[in-house]
């Protein structure tokens, strides 16, 4: 028998206006400790020096947290003109130096190149693994290391200083970015600068939304920690779908559900007759091989989540069964 998790079974999302100089994981240990819930993660890791929306899972929420990772995800970003660091951000020590400051149209005519899915190296000190290693350990050493770029999506890149604070700040540029997982704003801030014929880094980052999850809906640890363990009965808390708005739902029976919650599946031709979804609603037809990016979709029994679930071969079967 498996050991019991200690703790309270709270199941939900908070979401947390995270403060600067905390890592993420720290966040989430002291949500944990005020809650007193036995099961939590975050959607979404925050660097220390980035404050905003850091989504923390409690309970069976925790099974959608790869959902809300992989959503877009919108930044405000401030960088400076004229150095360049070794971390890529204000904590690292200056590296490289330049008397070029780009103007705002010159960086407007450059952000195209910046959109859409592209190239991107991480930086050298990210959680990024290098022959099974992190690539802050070797940065921390010193040591040489072959990083390669990956492909990321930026969806948009908005330009908020205004032409009077350029003016007077040229130093200093703030953007407005949305983009998807796994994008280093820090490595746009250098890459940026790079094709401007300059050097620059981040030295401020705001996550304004992470998937669903908005700043009309976040709090602050001191105003988690006045709520204690009454969090869990607060509107704070929100439902384990939160983070699945955007994914459609099969209707099931309570039949249905029992048999989805022991893993086995249900012929997907008697929920469809039930709702009135057709093939072509995003749902793959009966002769269809299971495939990694086939669409996951929410498998409810009235108002109650009982599992994620995808469509192989004319059945529904679950990948993630909720204990609700």
């Amino acid at each position: 028998m498996g050991r019991r998790r200690k703790g309270l079974p709270i199941h939900g999302w908070l979401v947390i206006d995270k403060p600067l100089g905390l890592t993420s994981t720290t966040v989430v240990s002291a949500v944990r400790r005020i809650t007193g819930a036995a099961k939590a993660g975050h959607g979404g890791t925050l660097d220390p020096l980035a404050t905003g929306i850091l989504p923390v899972a409690l309970g069976e929420a925790t099974k959608t947290v790869g959902h809300v990772m992989d959503g877009r995800k919108l930044y405000r970003m401030g960088l400076r003109w004229g150095e360049a660091r070794d971390t890529d951000d204000g904590e690292g020590r200056v590296v490289e130096t330049s008397p070029v400051r780009p103007t705002l149209d010159q960086v407007r005519a450059a952000l195209p190149a910046f959109t859409g899915v592209i190239e991107q190296v991480p930086p050298r000190f990210s959680a990024v693994k290098v022959a099974g290693r992190r690539a802050y350990d070797l940065a921390r050493a010193d040591a040489d290391m072959d990083l390669k770029p990956r492909p990321v999506r930026i969806d948009s890149i908005e330009i908020l200083t205004s032409p009077d604070q350029a003016a007077a700040d040229p130093d200093r540029l703030d953007l407005l970015i949305a983009a998807g997982k796994g994008t280093y704003m820090r490595a746009l801030a250098r890459d940026l600068a790079a094709r401007l014929g300059t050097c620059a880094y981040m030295d401020a980052l705001r996550r304004l939304s992470c998937g669903p999850f908005t700043e009309s809906r976040a709090i602050s640890l001191e105003q988690l920690e006045a709520l204690g363990h009454s969090a869990a009965g607060s509107d704070a808390l929100l439902s384990v779908e939160t983070a699945l708005d955007d994914i459609p739902a099969l209707a099931l029976t309570d039949a249905d559900a029992r048999r989805l919650a022991m893993g086995q599946p249900v012929a997907l031709s008697a929920v469809l007759s039930r709702t009135g979804m057709v093939e072509g609603d995003g749902i793959a037809g009966p002769s269809a091989p299971e495939a990694p990016h086939d669409p996951v979709f929410k498998a409810m029994c009235g108002a109650r989540l009982v599992a994620l679930a995808r469509i192989v071969g004319g059945d529904i079967r679950p990948i993630r069964v909720m204990n609700l």
